[in-house]
């Protein structure tokens, strides 16, 4: 069974026509709507980054230790971009209605199925080359070219625009040129009753960091917020005291 290119006219045509209202405001405006440049996370990760938060108009690499955790994460730094988010993969599984749960508005998201590399890293960089886009994410099954991060890296710092890369976790030690890279696994949630269901935990690892150090968290996704565990400790010990 053969596979088809992929209509690269077809696809500009619909990411015009999707950010037609975010075009037309100019792109200095819908850069300035977003906010900060730095995108937070939850405040004992913010503090150990040198931006104070995840940057935008970069490059990061999201290693899947646990493909649902990884995704879970990724997509909370998506939807916290603010403005349309691209999902780049060979076969887009992306669920809408459970990414919502992290904050992703379905309304929000633009799925793209790219089944060759080639052509999925020609999204990502024309992606992450528009200012008007709040962020991109491109999932990545095998190698990837240093030469073809490198562009990717300089797409998103000529756009603004937060680039996502999730990869399976099998070499972290493989040369990067994303700003920082990551390393995201499952945890024990932590539920009341062994019938329900507690709420997302991980363990994040940030192998990587351009100015900083590694460093771990375990953390969880309550309500709207990731909570580290040292944030919970000392929420749960007021809690006590009151």
């Amino acid at each position: 069974m053969s596979t088809l290119p992929l209509d690269r006219p077809a696809l500009i045509a619909a990411l015009r026509a999707r950010i037609a209202r975010m075009e037309r405001a100019g792109a200095a405006e819908a850069l300035a709507t977003r906010g900060e440049d730095a995108i937070p996370l939850a405040p004992a990760i913010d503090a150990a980054l040198p931006w104070g938060g995840l940057p935008r108009a970069a490059l990061h690499e999201v290693l899947a230790g646990e493909p649902g955790a990884a995704a879970g994460f990724a997509t909370l730094a998506l939807a916290r971009a603010g403005g349309t988010v691209l999902w780049i993969a060979p076969d887009p599984d992306a669920w809408p209605p459970g990414l919502s749960r992290f904050g992703l508005s379905p309304a929000q998201l633009v799925l793209v199925r790219a089944t060759r590399q080639q052509d999925a890293l020609w999204a990502m960089e024309e992606t992450l080359r528009c200012p008007a886009v709040g962020a991109a994410l491109l999932m990545v099954s095998g190698d990837l070219d240093l030469t073809a991060a490198r562009r990717l890296q300089l797409a998103a710092e000529a756009g603004g625009v937060l680039g996502l890369l999730l990869r399976p976790d099998e070499d972290g030690a493989a040369p990067t040129a994303a700003l920082t890279r990551w390393r995201v696994g499952a945890t024990a949630s932590d539920s009341p009753s062994s019938h329900a269901l507690g709420d997302p935990a991980w363990s994040l690892e940030l192998l990587r960091c351009r100015g900083g150090r590694p460093a771990r968290w375990q953390a969880a996704w309550h309500g709207d917020q990731l909570v580290t565990e040292e944030s919970a400790a000392r929420s749960g010990a007021v809690r006590r005291r009151a």
